[in-house]
Parts: structure tokens; sequence; C-alpha cells
């Protein structure tokens, strides 16, 4: 490896974890773990991706659809107090379930004498191995390097003492839920079993007496097994756990797995034994061994990490961080020191986190990605979807991992079976709907509690971004015609019938609310349902265009391409306050909290893009003033809105004040481990903030690449490799002053290009030839060609 590419894509610590929040994620999108680097005992928290409280049932209300007429008349009335009252006790529903914690692997290694020294504690981004080296005895070295590969399904740990001698290893298994231990006759392995609850209550006991037994109905069933192979020596297993008295290196093999069949499927109804799924990838990974099982995890891993390369500088920056441990990095970044390497790591962190939670055939990263050690874990660790699973995938396709948007894809296609029994059941609409919360088990219906936050019917139609996106980086038309048209189609569907008349010849919403916020009514009482939100708006104008646009390019539903086009026409339009901001709800009410977290009403302008500076220009100032108001109001405070901003502002151009918050976002909503902190750790301002740095890059939500739109002072110097874009352009690019050196992009399904940068581009091909472009800066591509690109003034 490059000797300064470490400084971005290794995490290192003079000392081992002291909490949760301090140890180091591993994962393969299935099998997640938290590694906490111990010397004489070594603490390992695990997750599993299905392993979650519950089992299908119907959350729908079927008393809501009686109340909707009665809401919708209070609220026309300007009653919004008595609507919400109405909403909170006859249309909401009850809360999710929750994602569970599989256990903890303890290693504890005797023989260790003297004074520790030479301690390091490693993740390395680029193989995705945590290691941890330290001496003891004087110059005793002791390792261990642990993985978990997506290629064989299994984790490895490989522990080894001084100079191959002998090593003493004494592990245990251990549960938060109930559970139970025993060994495995058939090939020697240690086994955590037992089942998940039916339902998280705070009266639920995870030390339950006796052996476990797989009890059908319980919950879902899960089971953990160890293997140990040294290279030579004794294994045995007992009542306390695995012993271990081996000479030389000793590898640990690790398989989880649950019962669960399907989010339409109870644990009781089927679904392969987690036994015979652990014992069979086992097996297979005994069959290749350490290295081979390292050299196909690396093989894998670099594949996709690779992909995408970053290298950020500063003049001015000194170089003292490149002996630096990441918390001493982060500490003298938050004292005011410059180090873009460290902003590099970030954003490199959070295309690992991705691949590590969320992979083909996977479930998709939630809340807390795929790490959680909590019984009750905050927010259940759910699919929060008015702002958090959809900012988890944000940098799906720009950073290149776009495999990695498969599992999201997939929560969709589920996503829209329920919700279409919630549509009808709660609305009497067509289509499909989900709300703003979602579980293993797929729920559409309102969650219980606020309306404020429960009753927002647009979680669906938001997702639905995600699978135009999708198509706009990889214009696939049988992935349109067979994926995302029909999803986004029945999506529209309830849209349709969700819009109702305002009396002014407007189509609007209601009951509407603004995710989590809340206004003053005329009697300065806080209320948060009102009719035609500027967020609902944004969201199902953004739909209604992607859809007419699909059906263009696919040439099907010309008639309901025109009732889309004629609602779209009609939606209420955005509005401006008296002071010019963007208005929030349809009228300019006072705002409850003129700092929330939440900026819904900005939608359009990110991740839509019906609010832009060349096209909109007045409704850009009004969103800018819009993020100035909530700023000084306190705005931006959680680590997930902190990283909104940053994305925000790139499209604004506001290149310093998006570098602002990507400071503001490693000063004060990081943990030690880099890890996003709300309070408490939530994963999505990771991945925004990986987000936001390419937004700062390359944008390209116009139909043109738009190249270092809001580069900073601070990132004058740099070069980055393999980004996408809109079209399906991979591209690279060198600066150097804070201008363009040079660049190149690769077609992937010769589209159409149009480059747009202050200054005038040559482009030429891979055989020197010149392309003639348009006067806007456009060109034909051909598929698998790459083109070059250099500004005039290089060539002078």
């Amino acid at each position: 490896m490059n000797p300064a590419k470490q400084w971005t894509s290794k995490l290192w610590y003079r000392e081992p974890a002291a909490k949760w929040e301090e140890a180091l994620p591993l994962g393969n999108g299935r099998l997640g773990a938290m590694v906490f680097g111990g010397v004489e005992e070594e603490r390992i928290q695990w997750n599993e991706d299905t392993l979650w409280s519950g089992f299908p049932r119907d959350t729908n209300n079927y008393e809501a659809r009686r109340h909707l007429a009665a809401a919708r008349k209070l609220i026309t009335s300007g009653k919004y107090k008595e609507a919400e009252e109405l909403i909170e006790d006859k249309m909401v529903g009850r809360g999710t379930e929750s994602f569970l914690p599989l256990g903890d692997l303890l290693i504890r290694q005797s023989g260790i004498h003297g004074h520790r020294t030479e301690y390091r504690r490693e993740l390395d981004l680029d193989t995705g191995i945590a290691s941890v080296r330290f001496q003891s005895g004087g110059s005793a070295t002791y390792a261990r390097d642990m993985f978990i590969s997506a290629v064989d399904q299994v984790a490895v740990i490989r522990c080894a003492g001084p100079n191959y001698e002998d090593i003493r290893l004494d592990i245990r298994l251990d549960s938060p839920l109930r559970h139970g231990t025993r060994r495995c006759a058939e090939d020697g392995s240690l086994v955590l079993y037992g089942h998940a609850p039916t339902h998280i209550a705070d009266n639920y006991k995870g030390d339950h007496p006796g052996s476990v037994l797989y009890e059908e109905g319980l919950g879902i069933r899960y089971e953990m097994r160890l293997l140990a192979l040294p290279d030579s020596g004794q294994v045995t297993v007992d009542d306390r756990g695995m012993h271990i008295n081996g000479s030389g290196p000793v590898t640990l093999l690790i398989a989880a797995a649950t019962n669960f069949a399907g989010f339409d499927r109870s644990p009781g109804s089927g679904g392969i034994d987690p036994s015979v799924i652990c014992r069979k990838r086992l097996q297979d990974a005994v069959q290749h061994g350490y290295e081979e099982l390292r050299a196909r995890h690396v093989k894998d891993h670099q594949a996709l990490f690779r992909r995408v390369d970053l290298r950020l500088e500063s003049l001015d920056c000194e170089r003292s961080t490149e002996s630096a441990a990441t918390d001493e990095r982060m500490k003298a970044y938050r004292e005011g020191q410059e180090d873009p390497a460290l902003e590099a790591l970030m954003f490199q962190f959070g295309r690992y986190l991705l691949m590590a939670s969320s992979r083909p055939g996977t479930q998709p990263a939630h809340l807390q990605g795929i790490w959680n050690p909590h019984v009750q874990p905050p927010w259940n660790s759910d699919y929060t979807t008015n702002i958090n699973t959809e900012m988890n995938y944000w940098p799906a396709e720009t950073t290149h991992l776009s495999e990695c948007h498969e599992p999201l894809i997939q929560m969709i296609r589920e996503l829209s079976v329920s919700g279409r029994r919630t549509a009808k059941i709660h609305y009497g609409a067509r289509g499909w709907v989900a709300h703003h919360n979602v579980d293993l088990w797929r729920m559409a219906s309102p969650s219980d509690g606020r309306a404020m936050w429960a009753f927002w019917p647009m979680g669906g139609a938001w997702l639905c971004r995600h699978l135009w996106e999708r198509y706009q980086f990889q214009p696939d038309l049988e992935y349109l015609r067979g994926t995302a048209y029909p999803l986004m189609r029945e999506a529209a569907l309830f849209c349709l019938d969700w819009l109702i008349e305002d009396g002014k010849g407007h189509l609007v919403t209601s009951p509407s609310t603004s995710p989590e916020n809340q206004f003053l009514t005329a009697e300065g009482v806080p209320c948060s349902v009102s009719a035609g939100s500027t967020m609902d708006m944004a969201i199902i104008r953004d739909l209604f265009h992607n859809c007419i646009e699909a059906s263009q390019l696919l040439g099907q539903d010309a008639d309901l391409r025109e009732e889309w086009e004629s609602a779209a026409a009609r939606l209420l339009p955005y509005g401006m306050d008296g002071e010019g901001k963007l208005m929030e709800w349809s009228e300019p009410y006072r705002e409850a909290e003129p700092g929330h977290r939440h900026v819904s009403h900005l939608y359009g302008l990110y991740p839509g893009s019906d609010i832009t500076l060349q096209g909109t220009p007045q409704l850009a100032e009004a969103a800018y003033r819009t993020l100035s108001s909530r700023i000084s109001n306190g705005g931006g405070h959680t680590g997930w809105s902190c990283v909104w901003l940053i994305n925000l502002f790139a499209r604004l151009r506001q290149a310093d004040k998006a570098y602002g918050y990507i400071r503001m976002l490693i000063s004060r909503s990081m943990h030690p481990n880099l890890l996003g902190d709300h309070p408490p750790f939530q994963i999505d301002a990771n991945f925004g903030g990986t987000a936001g740095l390419v937004e700062m890059l390359l944008q390209s939500h116009l139909g043109e690449l738009q190249l270092l739109p809001a580069l900073p002072y601070a990132w004058r110097e740099g070069s980055v490799k393999g980004l996408k874009a809109r079209g399906g352009f991979i591209i690279n690019m060198e600066w150097s002053q804070g201008l363009l050196i040079s660049a190149s992009l690769t077609s992937t399904h010769g589209q159409h290009c149009r480059l747009n940068y202050p200054e005038s581009l040559i482009v030429t091909r891979e055989d020197g030839s010149v392309v003639k472009t348009q006067e806007d800066g456009a060109f034909e591509t051909v598929i698998g060609s790459t083109y070059y690109i250099t500004p005039v003034t290089n060539k002078a």
C-alpha cells in the first residue's frame, strides 16, 4: 500500500476499547461484530441481521378509515389540534419490533506475563481486517486478526502467541437473550442457541435458567457456533466453554444463523434449521483453511472498496498527524487542526460501513447499520423512513457501491406487499403506502405515539426515489421495466388517491404532517397536523415526474401518464413567508421550534432536484434563508441533521459552509471509532457525511456533470478516482490550487453526456483524437469507452 494511503484507510488506537462506542466494527452484511481489542480478555459483540423480536402479525388499524373524513373536515375548518387528537386517538397503530443482539464471544488468553507494551488496535478498511498487536514479558509479541467473510459466510479469528509457543485460550459464548450452550458431538464445536422474544417489554429477562428449548411459536430461533482449529494441540468443550491448549496459532471459525423464513412467514411455519446452516458453513470453511479464507475475503472486499480512491490535501496542513492514532487525530481536529486525510478517512469509513451492513441477499442497513448491543435499542434499531433509512443509502450509487443498494430495493419490493393492504384498509386507496417506521416484518402501517411522527404516509413515496436513482446511475431499461417502474407506479397510484382539493384549485395531502415538527396554531398551541406540508408536496411532485419519465421511456401507461401530468400541475406550489424563507407548511404558521433538527421542507433541494440555483433561483434563495434561520436557532445539532446540511449547502454551491459541517460532524458528532453520534449512536451520520463529501466534488442531478461544484478552500489540492454520476459514468479527477487539472470519464451505458465547469474543456478519446462537443459541453459516448477531460487553460 502507498504509505500515504494508510492515513485514509486505517483506524488505529494505542489502547483497547473501554466501551462499545470505541470498539471496531466488522460485518459481511449478514453478520456484524464489534471488536474491543482486549489484552488478557477479548470481547467481541455480535449481531445477525434477521435476529429481531416478533413474528408476522397484522398491524393495520381497521378503525382508521372511519375517521379519515372527520379528520379532514376538522383540518378544513382550521381545527388543527382537534384533528391531531382524533388521529392520535383513532388513526395510528402499534410500534415496530426490535433488532436484537446475538451475543458475546469472550476470549481469555492466559500465560501473558509482564507489562504490556507496543499495543496497537487497528481496523484496515482496505482489507476489512481488524487486528490487535502487543508485547508482554519483554519482546514476546501476541497477535489477533479477525474478519467476517461475505464469500464464505463465516467469521475468522487468528490468535497467535510469541514465536509459535504454546497458546492457552478459554472461550465463552453468552447472550442477553434467553439461551443455552452445548457441545456439538459431530464436530466438537461450542454452540450458543436460543430464541428471540415475540415482543420486547421492560420486564424481559434474558438470563433464563436451565436449558432453552426450541419451542414452536416463541419467536425467531437463532444459533451461533464456534469451531477451533489449532495448528497443533488440544480442544475441549465443557459446561464452562471451550478450552484450547495449542502449540502455535489457533484459528477460530464462527457461524451464526436464524430460522427467519421471510417477512410474511412466522418462525414456526418453516425456515431452515439454523443448526444446519451453521454446520454447513463451518464444514465448507474448514476445507479452505485460514490463508485461503483470508485471501478469498480480501479479494471480495477489495473488489468493492478499491473502486474509489480519495486524496485530500491542504498546503497549510501539518504532517504531524501521520504518526498519531485516530483518537489523537480527532482530538487535534476538535482543537482546530487541519487534517484533510481524516476527512478522507471519514468518507472511506462510510463506504466501508455500507459494505459491512448491506450486501445482496441481506437485510438493509437500519438505524444502527447491523450493530447493536441492546435488548431494547434506541428506536428499536428499526428502519425510520422519514429521513434516516433513505440517508443510509445516499452514498450507495455515487460512491460506486450499487450492489449495496440491493437490500433496500428488495425491502421496497416486500414493503409494497404489506403496504398494499395498509393503503386499502387505512385509506381506501389503490397502490401501496408506508409510514415512518418499518421493521423486519415489513410493517407499513402507522406506528404508535404522536401524530408528528407516527402519521406520515409518505415513506413509500420517498423510498421510490431510490428505485429511480438506481436507474439513473445504471440506465438499464429491463431493470426499469421489471423492478423500478411497477413499484413506483403503485406508490404514485396511492398518491393520486390520497390527494384532495384544497378549495383554491390545488391538490394537497390531508391530514398532513412535516416529520417530527410542529407549528403554533392561532391560539399558540403546538400542533403537527394540517394540510399540504411542503415535504408532502415535494415528494409527490418528485414521484409523479419520475413516473412520467419512466412511462415515456418504456412506452407504457399513456392514460395514467396524463393523470400524473394533470395532478402534478395542480399540486400546491412552494410558498415563501414574509422573511423570504421557504414555508414548511401550506400556511405561514409560526414555528414551535425554529431550530428543529429536520429540514423536511428542503427535500426539493436535496435529495430532490426541484429547487436549483440555475432553474429556480428565487426558491434557492428561499432555501438558503431557511437554512440560515434553522442554523441560527440551533439546527443541525444531531449527527444526521448535520450531514443533511452538508448536502444542502453543496447543492447551493456554498463550499465553505458545507465544509464547516464536515468539520462539525467529525468534531462533535462522531465517537472515537468514527461511528456517528446522534446521540446515541446512529449510522446515518456516517452515510450522509460520505454522500455529502461526494456532492461537494461531483453533482449530476441536472442532466449534466458538474465538476468540483463546491470545492472548499481546505481541499484545494487533491484527487479522486471511481465516483459515479447519473447517466452511468465513472469519474476520475485531479485538481490543484482549487482548479481542475484533468479528469476522465468512462461510459458504462453509452449515454449522452454534458459537462459543466467554469472553464472551457477539451475532451479527447483514448487514441488522442478530440471529441466534438456542442456549445453546452454535450457529447455522445460509447459503452466502455474512456474520455479524457482537460481545461483549455492547461493546454495553452
